[in-house]
């Protein structure tokens, strides 16, 4: 018998060294292990979040929430962040764009 959370929390290692991995470009971009996954923080700030399934999210506001809606996003429970699309995820340009977005809004 496995270990309760085990598959999750091998998911969420697993996401949080992919997306550390895309966004190389940004530089002062870290993660750390919490809310049984990973926060994804850029100098200190958080702007993303990896939940345990290994699902990654971006902190949004009024100036960006409609560009993840278009695509069919979806919350993260009642917090201010967004899931980030399969096609965004995928493209390299973009998700820099839209990291970039959620670190000025976490700075706010």
């Amino acid at each position: 018998m496995g270990v309760k959370g085990a598959k999750s929390s091998e998911d969420g290692r697993l996401a949080a060294e992919l997306i550390l991995s895309k966004l190389t470009p940004i530089e002062g971009i870290s993660s750390k292990k919490m809310f049984g996954g990973h926060g994804i923080f850029h100098e200190g700030k958080m702007f993303g979040i990896i939940n345990p399934k290994g699902l990654t999210y971006f902190k949004v506001d009024d100036s960006n929430r409609a560009e993840y809606e278009q695509k069919n996003s979806h919350k993260h429970g009642k917090m201010s962040y967004y899931a980030i699309p399969e096609e965004v995820l995928n493209d390299s340009q973009t998700l820099l764009a839209w990291a970039q977005k959620a670190i000025a809004i976490s700075k706010g």
